[in-house]
């Protein structure tokens, strides 16, 4: 059984490869299938999947790429990520709605930048944008520019001295909540899933009553498999999915160079999602289109 990840991200939003670099790399690496799922964009999706295709009419090895999209929503203070696979991308209600996300990450960027002006910087929006044409711009493509050009030593001092959470010059994002996501995802037809849990340190009991909620809301997966994950926290994520009945899912999380050390389907070198995981998921698909 051949290896699947169904997390990954492009230079459409925080990772360093392009839709059809991350292609090619999967089908190097032997991945019987790859979900592309950005942060709170789809802008990659049509290229990956045209270059998937193409591979394939041309005779070439090619590998299946899942539509998806990564939504930072916020719960109890908490940044809570949703997974949304097989999305029909191309829905009209479920672009409008991506559209107002694209208008408010737009207006908080401008206030970052202004905020960071009167520090000394010389930065703007547009000087980022044309740094990172087509991306989605994260706090990531603001510690690539102060660090390229001198203002910082380090990534990690970009954040202490700039672009954390508690700093003077920070922007909160405006964010969705888990449930909002979670109906965005259902009506584009696609599978919502809960991005690796343990990441959110929330303890057991507001874990499970996070996960209690999301299922009322339409909750069909849960990440069981993730990069980081020690062994107990598989089996607590396997806990979870048994107990309120959710589709296993996994992934890499693979940013390329801006995760150093970490690698498509493999994570930190341990990592392996089976394509059983995905047979169970295109099987709750079709039971889905059947209803």
């Amino acid at each position: 059984m051949r290896p699947i990840d169904l997390h990954t991200h492009s230079n459409r939003s925080d990772g360093s490869y392009t839709p059809t670099e991350l292609v090619d790399y999967a089908v190097a690496k032997g991945l019987a299938a790859v979900a592309l799922t950005d942060h709170d964009t789809i802008d990659g999706l049509s290229e990956a999947l045209l270059h998937a295709k193409a591979l394939t009419q041309a005779g070439e090895d090619s590998v299946e790429v899942i539509p998806g999209i990564e939504f930072s929503t916020e719960y109890e203070k908490k940044d809570v990520h949703i997974v949304g696979l097989y999305i029909a991308y191309d829905a009209p209600a479920f672009r409008a709605k991506l559209q107002e996300f694209v208008d408010s990450r737009t207006g908080r960027n401008v206030r970052m930048c202004q905020n960071l002006q009167s520090a000394g910087i010389d930065i703007t929006f547009e000087k980022l944008q044309a740094r990172n044409p087509g991306a989605v711009i994260t706090r990531a493509h603001y510690a690539s520019y102060l660090l390229e050009d001198g203002y910082v030593k380090s990534r990690p001092d970009a954040f202490a001295q700039y672009l954390g959470d508690h700093t003077k010059y920070f922007v909160p994002r405006e964010k969705v909540t888990p449930q909002q996501a979670i109906s965005l995802i259902l009506g584009a037809g696609g599978i919502p899933v809960l991005a690796h849990p343990p990441l959110y340190h929330m303890g057991s009991d507001r874990l499970d009553k996070l996960v209690s909620s999301l299922k009322e809301a339409g909750l069909m997966g849960i990440e069981a498999l993730y990069c980081s994950y020690t062994n107990q926290d598989e089996r607590d994520m396997r806990r979870l999915a048994d107990r309120y009945d959710l589709l296993l899912s996994g992934g890499s999380d693979f940013h390329g160079a801006n995760k150093p050390g970490l690698d498509l389907g493999t994570g930190y070198g341990k990592l392996f999602v089976p394509e059983e995981f995905l047979e169970k998921i295109k099987d709750k698909l079709k039971k889905r289109s059947n209803l």
